[in-house]
């Protein structure tokens, strides 16, 4: 009987020991609930003064912009004019204005900006503003991330598919994968840009187009056409997802290391050509973006042929060709511009390099 009684008082001793833990536990929890309240209250309020100096600098951008274009206006006039000292503050000021666009959109990096018409239609007026470097950084490395995981995924699938002629359904899911991930490569490239990439037109316009390459292909039906052009594509599809893999890692060294010397932008990322900062060096990789090109034009000579036999009675085929064509000169205007625009550009720096050295010496 006592040791009934011996463990009865154990148990409630027991008992209110846990509770007096689990009271001194929720008083410590409603301390923290207090201070949780007055910093969520103080987060609040930051926001709405965030967003309405965001406001206020936008507002401001645009007045400086409005401004700046009136005085363009009259700087042309200025330009016109006989008197030698008009003419010579209109040049003066003129790069007043050039270096004011520049502090302007150095501003706008870091201010939220509109969606513009696509991503409107895709995502509607939610904001894909980075505001800080770091996110802008993440976001750009999983873009990478992103464009070299699916190059391994394609390069895989067009070998099995290489070697397995006989199944048009595992065709289809390649095709598939393609249509999707250039669906995907637009939006995130838009982003990109908003946020302050350098990524020329032409690439997101020939991710656009890859899109609907890639969908009219798809929906071609198995048949005489399809079969006869289908070692080919498979062919082609190959050597663009070694090239992806290569140039992603060359190109991924060379952002590096022009970042590391502060001579790259902080959202440049690597794209199917080239950009004009990244010739150095590059001249060995132009051999294999011009052999992608032209086996491109290829593709189009293939499929117009193909198109104009009897046996042949699929739309897509025309189409296609088309396609191809178009991408092919689009690709070889764009990378030849870009390149002598560069070559350009460097003989410039060389020849102003030349000419300060021969002041200096004959200063000396």
């Amino acid at each position: 009987m006592d040791d009934q009684s011996d463990q009865d008082l154990s148990g409630e001793k027991c008992g209110n020991t846990i509770v007096r833990s689990m009271m001194e536990d929720w008083e410590d929890l409603e301390k923290d609930y207090m201070q949780l309240e007055v910093d969520h209250e103080s987060y609040k309020k930051t926001l709405e003064e965030l967003g309405l100096l965001q406001k206020k600098c936008l507002n401001g951008v645009a007045h400086q912009r409005y401004r700046m274009k009136k005085i363009h206006e009259s700087l042309k006039r200025a330009n016109k004019s006989d008197d030698p000292e008009v003419r010579a503050t209109g040049k003066e000021l003129n790069q007043k204005v050039l270096g004011r666009k520049n502090s302007l959109r150095d501003m706008e990096d870091i201010l939220p900006h509109k969606n513009g018409l696509y991503l409107s239609i895709i995502l509607g007026q939610v904001s894909v503003s980075l505001l800080n470097k770091a996110d802008k950084y993440t976001y750009k490395h999983d873009y990478e991330k992103f464009k070299v995981t699916v190059s391994y995924i394609t390069l895989a699938l067009s070998t099995l598919l290489f070697f397995n002629p006989g199944y048009r359904w595992m065709d289809a899911v390649l095709h598939f994968l393609l249509v999707w991930y250039y669906c995907t490569l637009t939006i995130r490239e838009n982003i990109l840009r908003i946020n302050g990439s350098r990524i020329k037109g032409w690439w997101i316009t020939h991710h656009f187009i890859s899109t609907v390459c890639a969908g009219i292909t798809l929906i071609w039906q198995d048949g005489y056409s399809y079969q006869s052009y289908r070692f080919q594509n498979l062919s082609f599809s190959l050597y663009l997802s070694l090239l992806y893999v290569f140039q992603f890692f060359y190109q991924k060294g060379s952002l590096y290391r022009l970042r590391a010397l502060g001579q790259g932008h902080d959202m440049d990322v690597t794209v199917e050509g080239f950009m004009s900062w990244m010739f150095k060096g590059l001249v060995f990789l132009l051999p294999f973006l011009f052999g992608g090109y032209f086996f491109q034009m290829y593709n189009a000579y293939t499929l117009f042929k193909l198109s104009l036999l009897p046996q042949t009675n699929e739309w897509q085929v025309t189409a296609l060709a088309i396609i191809h064509f178009i991408l092919s000169v689009g690709n070889i205007t764009t990378t030849l511009k870009v390149v002598q625009g560069k070559i350009q550009g460097e003989m410039r720096s060389r020849s102003l390099t030349s000419k300060y050295k021969f002041n200096n010496g004959a200063a000396k």
